[in-house]
């Protein structure tokens, strides 16, 4: 019984060891990857441009007005 028992841990030890490897393996291969890293660069630069809007959005928000402002009174001009 005893016999028994031990072939069974072994059988479970070896199958965790193999399963350990592939993980590791898998995770190496993982983090050595390099597709994707174009999405991870457009995304941070998304980020870093949508803190720029907020931080400066009250100068944005004077410069559009001032420029539909001109685009409006140059129309009037042409339209007469």
């Amino acid at each position: 019984m005893k016999n028994r028992v031990k072939e069974g841990l072994r059988g479970v030890i070896e199958t965790v060891r193999d399963r350990g490897n592939y993980l590791a393996f898998k995770a190496k291969e993982f983090l050595l990857d390099e597709r994707g890293m174009g999405t991870v660069e457009v995304i941070l630069i998304i980020v870093v441009l949508i803190g720029l809007v907020i931080i400066f959005k009250k100068e944005l928000d004077g410069l559009v007005h001032e420029i539909f402002k001109t685009i409006n009174t140059d129309a009037a001009k042409v339209t007469g």
